[in-house]
């Protein structure tokens, strides 16, 4: 992999991971394109999926701080804590398939842009669905209850399917499950933080193992990193503006065009 290719797919990825459009889907898609290969490929989402964590850190630092605070340093419970809670059972589904279900997950990754097509066709309807039933809702909707926080859960397991995307069905969920809009995209990225973390220190340890082998080099990783860093601090504060406005219903278009176009290229 080039740094040019690496400059291309960080910002791919920075920009999509909070986007509702896919950032798998997107790098599945830039991927086929610039045909990079397998190895380097699992080594860079590595990187960029770091990166695109760490803009949400920076991004929300106050909000994180502040549950951090409210966490450690009381034993009372407390809103922090009670938040916490809630990221807590958010995070359930996507473990247990992770924990049972890997090898089959990671089974629908390289099947092509067939699939990638066909779940950007599910995350423009779940998007379109959410912005439809929010308009004609009355009263402004209510705060995450861990009830919501499950059903979101669920929603981010399923969206380990490549060109499902996380944030578009998480937020979507959240809103259809009646959350307010100025709170559920805070949700939505804050409750991504371990499991994207987690998954990268393991897949860091098996790199320095030798379970997993890869020519990327350190250019490469580096422009990746920084590309993906700086886009995905712009995308997160974008997203959660785009979510308060209620302006979902264009992304919806925007995966419903490019989940068709994958689904032609694939069939003609």
């Amino acid at each position: 992999m080039s740094w040019l290719e690496a400059l291309i797919l960080g910002i791919v990825q920075g920009l999509t991971e909070f986007l509702p459009v896919s950032s798998s889907g997107h790098l599945e898609i830039g991927q086929a394109l610039l045909d990079t290969s397998g190895e380097d490929n699992l080594t860079f989402a590595i990187v960029v999926h770091t990166a695109t964590v760490l803009s949400t850190l920076v991004v929300l630092w106050r909000e994180v701080a502040q549950l951090f605070a409210g966490t450690f340093t009381t034993l009372k419970w407390n809103s922090e804590k009670d938040y916490v809670a809630k990221i807590v059972v958010s995070m359930i589904p996507v473990f247990i398939v992770g924990m049972f279900f890997k090898d089959e997950v990671e089974a629908f990754f390289g099947n092509g842009l067939l699939l990638v097509g066909i779940c950007l066709l599910v995350t423009a309807l779940l998007l379109a669905l959410s912005e439809w039933l929010q308009k004609r809702r009355r009263g402004a909707g209510h705060e995450v209850g861990y009830k919501d926080a499950l059903i979101i859960g669920i929603a981010q397991a399923c969206a380990v399917l490549p060109g499902l995307s996380r944030s578009g069905s998480t937020i979507a969920t959240g809103l259809l499950c009646g959350v307010k809009k100025e709170s559920v995209a805070q949700f939505s990225f804050l409750m991504v933080l371990v499991p994207i973390l987690g998954e990268a220190l393991l897949d860091g340890i098996k790199l320095l193992q030798g379970e997993i082998t890869s020519e990327l080099g350190l250019v490469p990783a580096l422009v990746g990193f920084v590309a993906a860093f700086v886009t995905g601090c712009f995308a997160c504060r974008f997203m959660i503006e785009i979510v308060r406005r209620q302006r979902l219903v264009w992304f919806a278009l925007y995966c419903a065009i490019v989940g068709t176009a994958a689904i032609l290229v694939t069939l003609c």
